[in-house]
């Protein structure tokens, strides 16, 4: 009995990750810029905050870029641009226990996309015709400079990542491969310590959390804004 329980968290816990690898999209294998220096959009410098008007109500979130610089300077990149606006909140997990809300995908603002293709799209540059990928970046304590491309499992490092999966917490979706986020993102309706290390918290819901609780799947992001200065 106590072996067949442990193989039911087993599935569960499996089942709860499995929506997050996101983008149904096929994982890219092109090169990515690793670093501030090489980044293909700005990096943000510092913290910046910006406003998710919703459906169900405003999210306000606060992006951190001492942590997260190039995946913070995407995101705030994309609200500038307009990429989020007109969205859909295409995966909301909450059963059998919450998990999180999830959306960003810019070709769900296109009323010709079929809701089965929501969750496979990136951002792609309209000067280049490529899509932006940003890779996967972890800071911790201690040291000066984010890793990147490499998922940590070490339990001694995970403890000293400056920031973590708490609920509330900001952080990018992605395929597979560590290095395919691009613009969808979630937001964890609990503490997720199983996703630390695998993914990249940079940011946190700082007002509306109660509005982030209400959303459901196909709820909209009508227009993204950002509140304070960033890049």
């Amino acid at each position: 009995m106590i072996m067949i329980r442990q193989s039911l968290k087993t599935l569960l816990a499996l089942a709860l990750c499995l929506p997050l690898l996101v983008s149904c999209a096929s994982s890219t294998t092109a090169s990515i810029p690793v670093g501030c220096e090489q980044a293909s959009s700005p990096c943000l410098q510092g913290k910046a905050s910006v406003e998710l008007t919703t459906s169900k109500g405003s999210i306000t979130l606060e992006l951190n870029g001492d942590a997260a610089p190039v995946t913070a300077g995407n995101f705030l990149d994309l609200v500038q641009r307009g990429a989020y606006n007109g969205t859909v909140f295409h995966r909301v997990v909450r059963d059998p226990v919450p998990f999180v809300v999830q959306g960003g995908d810019p070709s769900s603002s296109d009323p010709a996309t079929p809701k089965s293709q929501y969750g496979t799209g990136s951002f792609v540059d309209p000067t280049t015709g490529q899509a932006r990928f940003v890779p996967l970046e972890l800071s911790f304590n201690g040291e000066d400079q984010p890793r990147y491309g490499r998922v940590v499992s070490n339990p001694t490092e995970l403890v000293q990542l400056k920031l973590s999966h708490e609920r509330g917490a900001l952080a990018m979706a992605r395929s597979q491969a560590p290095d395919s986020a691009s613009a969808q993102f979630y937001i964890a309706l609990k503490p997720l310590p199983e996703l630390d290390g695998r993914y990249a918290v940079f940011g946190r819901v700082t007002q509306g959390l109660d509005v982030v609780d209400a959303i459901r799947q196909d709820d909209t992001i009508e227009k993204a804004v950002v509140l304070t200065p960033g890049l």
